[in-house]
């Protein structure tokens, strides 16, 4: 993806961040368990429920993170929280994800505005657990520690990520339908470039803080 097509869609001061001259955008469908605020328990209606990132890659002074483009999640409640408590993009939809013949189907239309966007596919894994090396495409695309988010007044915020780093399976996928980008007045041509998988991967998520400058 080329920087001139996503910078507009990025707030200053961030940066796009680059891999070699270009950057990317990253579509990762998964499922939320376990999701919980300290010190509170996890609770089966609230805490588990599937999510869908369309995500970019910035910097801010050394400091690479992803900026979320749109976050679709099956949960309203959880929606309307990560709104109010990260002022994260997040977009309420009718959601689904199971497991059938080897393969994860995964279905996602929005409710929200803008209505019925939607994202269908097939995808497994095709190779053992491994590491990313660092310095590979796929270290730089998964090994990144805050995200950044902006509030409706404009300020800038950061919040730090903690994770292991990522079990990385390589994948295969048959992307049905994918109408992500299009409200953000992207497009691209043929299937995915880099598939990837992860069964699970626990992460916490601090609380934001302002960027200073």
């Amino acid at each position: 993806m080329p920087v001139s097509a996503v910078r507009p869609l990025v707030p200053e001061p961030l940066e796009i961040d680059c891999f070699g001259e270009t950057t990317w955008i990253g579509v990762v469908p998964f499922r939320m368990e376990g999701v919980t605020r300290r010190p509170f328990p996890a609770l089966p209606w609230l805490s588990a429920f599937p999510e869908l990132n369309l995500r970019l890659y910035v910097t801010y002074r050394g400091f690479p993170g992803v900026w979320f483009l749109s976050l679709d999640a099956g949960n309203p409640v959880a929606v309307w929280a990560a709104r109010r408590f990260f002022h994260l993009p997040y977009v309420h939809a009718h959601m689904s994800a199971h497991e059938r013949d080897g393969f994860i189907e995964y279905a996602s239309t929005r409710r929200d505005e803008p209505r019925g966007t939607a994202f269908r596919a097939r995808y497994r894994p095709i190779s053992e657990p491994y590491a990313s090396a660092c310095g590979s495409l796929e270290y730089w695309l998964t090994e990144r520690y805050c995200l950044y988010a902006q509030s409706a007044r404009g300020r800038v915020y950061r919040a730090e990520v903690h994770h292991v780093p990522w079990p990385l399976q390589r994948a295969e996928a048959v992307i049905e339908r994918n109408d992500l980008l299009r409200p953000h007045g992207l497009a691209v041509e043929g299937p995915p470039v880099w598939l990837h998988f992860a069964r699970r991967i626990e992460v916490a998520v601090w609380s934001l803080a302002p960027l200073l400058g």
